[in-house]
């Protein structure tokens, strides 16, 4: 359970989540034709060393058979893939990926000369990340700069110092974060963005998974699987459902131009069937999930 100025590794707490949120995305790359490649992936959950996880990867009959469990993470992975780039071909030449965790988008996107990719996350989580790519011997395609800061303190200050300009526009993400922020965090997150962002930015939101609407999507996992794919993790255990403000309306409020996209309207984008998906999900995956936003 959750503390205040808790800390992780990512093997424990909400760093866990980091490693299982990698495990799919190698699931998802090694389908036969997958929405992403991301071959860091697989190296982060090797190096980690968590026995469920490496057993996945090893027979991953299970989870392959049914697209929906891997897919998710594709849609995820692909639209925040897709909405970097696009800011990019626009011109802007910063991004931000807030809460980083394992995402290794500075080693996979090709990314135009002159763009600087910052990086937010726990010192630890990024730790493991840097000894991981080190070993490997892997060189990012843009300027990578490392800001280990938590995301409850005062995370603008270090994106500062390591040379964030706020003369220029900027692309964000905020990808499975939102969850495990208090909601003051949340709201206080939105703000330090819109303050620190000049004309032009933009802005990707994965919107908050409520901890019911997660432990429904578990119990229908459980119909397919005899064990959960998580192992004896819960990442609801892990979530914030105090007040917080709606990212759509505060964003609207506050002068961003705002667009919503429905997990079903990514698996039609993408070419991938919503009758993959079972029929006690296909309304939860109607509902607006991802959202972009225009200052």
């Amino acid at each position: 359970m959750r503390t205040d100025g808790d800390v992780w590794d990512i093997v424990s707490s909400v760093g866990r989540t980091a490693l299982i949120v990698a495990a799919f995305r190698a699931l998802e790359t090694n389908l036969p034709d997958p929405l992403i490649q991301d071959d860091y992936a697989a190296l982060f959950v090797e190096a980690a060393g968590e026995p469920r996880y490496i057993e996945v990867l090893a027979d991953p009959t299970p989870f392959t058979d049914t697209p929906f469990l891997p897919g998710f993470m594709g849609y995820r992975t692909r639209f925040f893939d897709e909405f970097f780039l696009s800011a990019t071909a626009s011109g802007v030449r910063q991004a931000v990926i807030v809460a980083s965790g394992l995402d290794a988008r500075a080693y996979r996107l090709d990314w135009p000369a002159g763009t600087t990719v910052f990086e937010i996350d726990q010192p630890k989580v990024l730790e493991f990340k840097q000894r991981v790519l080190t070993e490997h011997h892997a060189q990012p395609k843009a300027d990578r700069r490392v800001v280990a800061v938590d995301l409850r303190d005062d995370w603008p200050a270090a994106l500062l110092a390591a040379g964030f300009d706020t003369g220029q526009p900027a692309v964000w993400s905020a990808e499975g974060l939102l969850p495990y922020l208090p909601g003051a965090a949340q709201d206080a997150l939105f703000e330090r963005i819109h303050q620190l962002s000049g004309s032009g930015s933009r802005l990707g939101v994965e919107n908050s998974v409520t901890k019911a609407d997660f432990n429904r999507m578990m119990a229908v996992t459980s119909k397919y699987f005899d064990t959960n794919p998580f192992d004896d993790v819960d990442p609801s255990d892990l979530f914030y459902d105090d007040e917080r403000a709606d990212p759509i309306q505060w964003l609207t409020d506050n002068g961003w131009s705002v667009r919503t996209h429905t997990p079903v309207e990514l698996s039609t984008a993408y070419g991938r069937s919503v009758a993959e998906i079972p029929e006690e999900l296909i309304e939860l995956w109607g509902r607006p999930r991802y959202l972009t936003a225009v200052r």
